[in-house]
């Protein structure tokens, strides 16, 4: 049980387009290095072992026309199961080395594949599955199905929430899994153009009383993988909220430190999240219609 530090190892590093087998194996040599530099916890970036690649279609095919084809088929079939090896051998590295791992991939979804992240504690023994919620549905990620629902787990006595890439650009993503009582929201990614979208997560922890990290993949306008505390004052005033945020290039590990006891303290006593939240007002928020300028190719109105 963590008491009062909360450790997590931050993977900045590029894993390979297809090779499953090379990826696990660096994955658990970082979770090494990571238990090395006193971590609890690793985050690694979006679909880590399975690679974040797709069958290659024009844009203007609709997605009931990608899923005939035999490239989509075998493509779709190669997504993970829970008892797919290489992510047995995570889950076993976590026992041996006695350290949590949060890892990702395709996996099984009930009609396409789905963009998933499993939380695993040190026991190997998965807490937490989530499937990406808000798929990029304007880019190839249409050919993923997307999850129902956001979740929060307890890691050794800290709730853990976890949002995958795009569902960073909703506020609700955030706020959702602040109302399930998430302190630390973890945050797999791969994209580029990070510096807004580093400041928008800095804005997620700062609204919702919650840590935020991610971990992004190095690369010209990538990187930026960061942890941000939701604390923007103390007693002395204002004060960064950046516990790091590295460069676009560096391909290393970082390790972000959560002092539990001040966040706490903060969550109990400071008036976002949850405080004064006036919900009357917020009937529109569940209001699935689309209208211009917001409709986008193969997208119907809804009504």
């Amino acid at each position: 049980m963590i008491t009062n530090k909360l450790r997590i190892a931050v993977v900045q590093k590029r894993r390979d387009p297809y090779d499953r087998d090379k990826n696990t194996q660096l994955g658990i040599s970082c979770m090494r290095e990571a238990k090395n530099m006193g971590a609890d916890l690793v985050l690694f970036p979006e679909c880590w072992i399975t690679g974040y690649e797709f069958p290659e279609f024009d844009d203007s095919i609709p997605i009931e026309e990608i899923e005939k084809t035999e490239v989509f088929r075998k493509w779709a079939a190669s997504a993970m199961e829970e008892d797919d090896p290489h992510l047995l051998a995570f889950q076993k590295a976590a026992q041996e080395m006695e350290i949590g791992v949060i890892i990702t991939g395709y996996t099984k979804g009930n009609h396409r594949p789905r963009n998933t992240a499993f939380l695993i504690d040190r026991s190997g023994k998965i807490l937490l599955k989530y499937s990406k919620v808000h798929t990029c549905d304007f880019s190839s990620e249409r050919m993923l199905e997307s999850g129902d629902e956001f979740f929060a787990a307890e890691f050794e006595g800290v709730k853990i929430g976890i949002m995958i890439c795009y569902d960073r650009e909703y506020p609700e993503s955030a706020r959702v899994l602040m109302m399930k009582g998430a302190e630390i929201i973890l945050v797999p990614n791969d994209c580029s153009e990070m510096f807004h979208r580093v400041n928008a997560l800095s804005t997620r922890a700062y609204e919702n009383m919650t840590g935020v990290v991610m971990a992004n993949p190095p690369g010209k306008r990538m990187g930026h993988s960061c942890a941000l505390s939701p604390i923007i004052w103390d007693d002395n005033g204002e004060r960064d909220n950046r516990i790091f945020v590295a460069g676009e290039e560096e391909e290393k590990i970082f390790l972000a430190e959560f002092d539990l006891s001040e966040l706490r303290d903060y969550r109990e006593n400071e008036m976002m999240g949850n405080t004064f939240r006036k919900v009357k007002a917020y009937a529109e928020l569940m209001n699935e219609e689309i209208k211009p300028p917001f409709i986008r190719q193969h997208q119907k109105p809804k009504q």
